[in-house]
């Protein structure tokens, strides 16, 4: 049996969509560049893209919603069914996984009593196994709503849920305040981010991200460079690329 149309939002929800939907197409020069931020946004009302929100898009946009749903379900960071406040993501990519990504969303299935992509009866905390943040550095590596919690192990990944679903204050390693899943979704449509400090917040890279460059400046001294039959090792710069005459 074909589906029924998706149902329409309330009028006042669909208007006030609307109205942020007209600021987001007014950025692009071709209307369809405006897709990604809109299901964002729709993302943003409901905590997951509903038929309802792809069906939004596609009237906004001109699009088919066959158009819409091609680009909504390729994508993983948006959902395709309900989520919740907090979306936990344990990297099991290769570094992250031998440092012991694995063992921790293991152990995060057995303690939360869900599955890879489900959500705990109290709506707070939706589990997934992501793939590489570029954080690699800091493996083992958990995101929560797309921030970092660096150097994780099973323990310290259950406190940190414990304190997501008691609803205390949980700081990220380094980046912004932590947000609501859908709060983090209006961002990511490209509405500013309204909390005190946190643009400022977000920073740069690690300390651990930055070490090949601060060698490169010079501002650590010379690597110590140890010869790989096992002689006694030597404080001196790499050598570089070998001359005709074979220095």
């Amino acid at each position: 049996m074909p589906q029924l149309p998706a149902p329409d939002y309330p009028a006042d929800v669909r208007a006030r969509l609307e109205a942020d939907a007209k600021d987001v197409v007014a950025r692009y020069p071709d209307s369809r560049s405006a897709l990604l931020p809109l299901l964002h946004l729709v993302q943003s009302e409901e905590g997951h893209v509903t038929r309802t929100g792809m069906q939004f898009c596609a009237d906004v946009l001109g699009l088919t919603t066959a158009e819409v749903t091609a680009v909504a379900t390729f994508y993983t960071m948006y959902r395709r069914k309900p989520s919740g406040d907090y979306q936990v993501g344990v990297c099991t990519n290769t570094l992250c996984a031998v440092m012991g990504g694995d063992a921790i969303f293991e152990e995060l299935k057995q303690y939360l009593g869900v599955g890879n992509n489900e959500t705990t009866e109290d709506g707070k905390v939706t589990l997934e196994h992501i793939e590489c943040n570029a954080a690699c550095d800091f493996a083992p590596v958990v995101m929560v709503n797309w921030e970092f919690f660096d150097n994780q192990t099973p323990e310290s990944a259950k406190r940190l849920v414990d304190d997501l679903r008691d609803g205390k204050v949980v700081k990220p390693s380094r980046g912004a305040p932590l947000c609501t899943y859908k709060e983090t979704a209006r961002i990511l449509a490209g509405f500013p981010d309204e909390r005190e400090g946190a643009v400022e917040a977000s920073g740069a890279a690690g300390p651990a991200s930055l070490i090949g460059l601060r060698l490169a400046k010079g501002e650590l001294g010379q690597p110590r460079v140890v010869h790989p039959r096992a002689e006694e090792p030597q404080d001196q710069p790499p050598s570089g690329r070998a001359t005709e005459e074979g220095e």
